[in-house]
């Protein structure tokens, strides 16, 4: 019978424990080339200085492994419960989300010793785990190595948001991998048959619970662009007015832009009479050929208007990319920054990675949803309003924790996640 903590890699190692050591240790590999001075920073209330990110992460290990299921575990600092929650208010009560930026202590060094405490008495755990509790512990594994990867993700959004605000324009690395010289393919346009279609995860392999259960919905006849718009494409909308034309937008949307003041995209720089773009790899010329990135909703649903199209349901974004290879630009190619890739004339190109696509489509549950029991049921369904769903992952994404079915949701006004858009019409 398959033992799910014990089943045992090609290397000798259990194949979890071996997970474990390698996302942990991608977490930390993404912190080396900061300053302390840059992990205690927090630029705006969405984001999270980068040592929080690291010590959260180690908290739910503690929270949801080790304190039930590990016979005799202490915690270093009781506090450590209050201070590291993040909205699970069913354990206990997180500290507010906007003040994380003033908790100066623990500091880097501490929590990367509250790291280590907590590396140690997991591989107690997975070494020998409680037989009676074998596949719970092996299932909440999972769901904290997945749900420490999409910290990973938060926390490359959150250093560039951090290293955005000075004038001096840091790069994260300097060392990153150059973008290719491709020139951006030209745009097509690739029909797909409505009818009855099977949506959502089927149940084999790790999802979390809010793309479950696979149901059917009825889709029109519909056509997908083949490729992302390209910053060269979204800047024609900004030269022809896009964000002065309020019969574009959203009422919400056009809001946003009269109060913020948007007129490109963040961390456009309109310099010496040309665009640049603020990357982790520093100031670098806009690449007009690369896929366009950190939009709102409300700057994709605008300029979908004005090039006479609009955004893809989810749905329909699923359908066309469930039968394409699940490759493309992940933080696995070290870009760190969406670049512009091959022409195909017979598929849609960059259904995975490069940027986040935005979708028509809200957060909302899908038919018979049922949340996780306890405290990890808060994980996603107390989420599901007001937000809209992204799909495809991003080159900050890690390539093992993309699938086609992957819902992910930000609220429409939020620009900082690497997000950007397709477009589709109705066949």
């Amino acid at each position: 019978m398959r033992h799910p903590v014990r089943e045992i890699s090609e290397s000798g190692t259990p194949a979890l424990l071996q997970r474990f050591r390698h996302v942990r240790a991608a977490s930390e590999a993404i912190c080396a080339p900061l300053s302390v001075e840059d992990q205690v920073i927090q630029s705006m209330p969405d984001v999270s200085p980068p040592k929080w990110h690291l010590a959260h992460v180690s908290w739910f290990f503690e929270a949801f492994l080790l304190k039930p299921f590990l016979p005799g575990y202490r915690t270093p600092e009781p506090l450590y419960d209050h201070l590291f929650n993040s909205y699970y208010e069913t354990h206990g009560t997180p500290f507010t989300r906007a003040r994380r930026g003033l908790i100066s202590r623990p500091g880097v060094a501490e929590v990367i010793a509250f790291r280590a405490h907590v590396d140690r008495a997991m591989e107690e755990l997975l070494g020998a785990p409680p037989e009676q509790h074998a596949e719970e512990i092996a299932r909440r594994v999972e769901l904290g190595l997945q749900h420490e990867q999409q910290h990973q993700e938060l926390l490359f959004m959150d250093i560039k948001h951090i290293l955005a605000q000075n004038p001096l324009h840091p790069a994260y690395r300097t060392d990153l991998a150059p973008p290719p010289t491709t020139p951006a393919a030209p745009l097509r346009w690739h029909e797909y048959a409505g009818g009855l279609h099977q949506i959502g995860h089927d149940g084999q392999g790790f999802a979390f619970d809010c793309e479950m259960p696979r149901h059917r919905e009825f889709l029109g006849d519909f056509r997908l662009a083949s490729r992302p718009v390209s910053n060269g494409d979204y800047l024609g909308f900004i030269i022809d007015g896009g964000y002065a034309r309020s019969e574009l937008w959203l009422s919400d949307g056009w809001n946003e832009v009269r109060q913020h003041g948007w007129h490109a995209p963040l961390y456009w720089l309109w310099e010496d009479d040309e665009w640049y773009e603020l990357t982790l790899g520093g100031l670098r010329p806009l690449d007009l050929n690369a896929p366009v990135c950190h939009l709102s909703f409300y700057e994709a649903d605008a300029y979908a208007n004005w090039a006479g199209a609009r955004l893809p349901t989810e749905a329909e974004w699923e359908v066309a990319a469930a039968k394409l290879p699940l490759q493309g630009n992940f933080v696995d190619s070290d870009h760190l920054q969406p670049v512009a890739a091959a022409d195909d004339p017979h598929a849609p190109q960059q259904m995975f990675g490069d940027v986040w696509e935005w979708t028509g489509s809200a957060y909302r549950p899908y038919p018979r949803f049922q949340p996780l029991p306890g405290s990890l049921g808060e994980y996603n369904g107390k989420f599901m309003s007001g937000q809209m769903v992204l799909r495809g992952g991003c080159c900050a994404t890690p390539r093992d924790h993309i699938r086609c079915t992957y819902r992910n949701f930000f609220y429409p006004a939020m620009r900082w996640q690497f997000a950007g858009l397709r477009l589709a019409k109705e066949a």
